[in-house]
């Protein structure tokens, strides 16, 4: 099955594979925006007799009176404004005396102020919430108005997370001068559950081309796969080799970026029509958390049902002058954070290249500098990946 039945709040983050229907007109009857006084706009100006009070939820409210020039009501946040009626002046711009309130004087009102109309957010039928929507907290609010307790969603995708290397060893193991830890695996697992994944992460695959190949098989059962390193041009860099002896086609080797460059994409035909796709990423580890940014997430989005989305692009003002050499987009480690004004600034991370995830953690975005930019300038409008 691709798809099955959730409570409401569990769909959160994942992808609708039914759209959600306005069960009924929305709001259901004229709404007041405001607590105050119901009348005609064409009466303010003169004292106004009041004839009632309606509140929201009360039964008695749908069927109160006409109103009459002259009149006005009392009404709550939320109430159905009376037939006759077309404005509702707020309490605080108006002056009680007894049974008789009058509106500031020089205060104009129009029909329709402070009023919503019935039908107005969505008519009956309306498509509230497309298919291939990722439900966020305003989504899971609009679906519970149209009475959903439950949603119709995709499954996730399984992603298998597959890391490489001879000196790689697993985070309860004893590692030697020699070895590294295998953050890969786990930072990537944490990118796909993000992205609404299943992440499946399968014990380091050694640099050796039969025990790569092996990996990869059993990677295939899942809906995706991610290599971790093995795919630059080292004499142990076998992942490419053993790729292309099962068949794969390589839709893109290679990208003009820092860091990053060495990323593959392609797919393995596994029957008529029907193709496994994979990733080789570098491994470095700053590499490979920018090149998921910029490539698998958007993969993984459309194996998940969801709409078409564009990255997360945003502009700041650079803290401090940088200087990098040209001919590569360059996506940055940084730290962005609001200055005065509202106004987003971004410094750099000091790193130690694309291995520094220590550093990295310090991170909470990317600086993008264009393949042409030599120097930016301090204070100018630069672009920012959102992590």
């Amino acid at each position: 099955e691709c798809t099955e039945n959730v409570a409401l709040l569990e769909s959160q983050g994942r992808v609708l594979a039914e759209a959600v229907v306005a069960d009924r007109d929305q709001p259901p009857f004229r709404r007041a925006t405001r607590d105050g006084f119901a009348c005609r706009a064409a009466d303010v100006g003169g004292p106004l007799r009041i004839v009632g009070q309606i509140r929201a939820g009360d039964p008695a409210s749908l069927n109160f009176p006409l109103l009459r020039g002259g009149e006005a009501v009392e009404i709550m946040t939320g109430a159905p404004v009376p037939d006759g009626a077309d404005c509702v002046v707020m309490v605080e711009h108006v002056i009680l005396d007894g049974g008789e309130v009058t509106v500031e004087p020089g205060r104009k009102m129009r029909a329709g102020d402070n009023i919503v109309p019935a039908g107005a957010e969505a008519l009956k039928g309306t498509v509230v919430l497309p298919v291939g929507t990722r439900p966020s907290a305003n989504h899971l609010g609009a679906a519970a108005a149209c009475g959903y307790s439950q949603v119709e969603v995709y499954r996730r995708p399984r992603v298998a997370v597959l890391a490489t290397g001879d000196e790689l060893v697993e985070l309860d193991a004893p590692v030697l001068p020699f070895q590294i830890r295998n953050s890969n695996s786990y930072s990537l697992a944490a990118q796909v559950a993000a992205a609404g994944g299943e992440p499946a992460r399968l014990p380091v695959a050694r640099d050796d081309p039969s025990a790569i190949e092996a990996a990869i098989r059993d990677a295939m059962a899942c809906d995706l796969v991610l290599l971790s390193g093995g795919v630059s041009a080292g004499r142990y860099d076998f992942v490419e080799t053993v790729l292309l002896s099962m068949g794969a086609e390589f839709l893109f080797t290679g990208v003009l970026m820092q860091p990053g460059r060495p990323v593959v994409f392609g797919r393995i035909r596994v029957c008529a029509g029907e193709y496994k796709y994979f990733f080789g990423l570098p491994g470095n580890p700053v590499s490979t958390l920018v090149t998921f940014a910029l490539f698998v997430r958007p993969v993984i989005d459309a194996l998940s049902g969801a709409l078409p989305d564009s990255l997360r692009f945003v502009t700041a003002r650079l803290a401090e002058a940088i200087n990098v050499k040209p001919g590569l987009t360059r996506f940055l480690p940084a730290h962005m954070a609001n200055g005065p004004n509202f106004q987003a600034w971004v410094n750099l991370i000091p790193w130690q290249g694309s291995g520094d995830l220590a550093s990295t953690a310090r991170a909470n975005c990317y600086l993008v500098v264009p393949p042409d930019g030599t120097h930016l300038e301090a204070g100018e409008a630069v672009a920012v990946l959102l992590d």
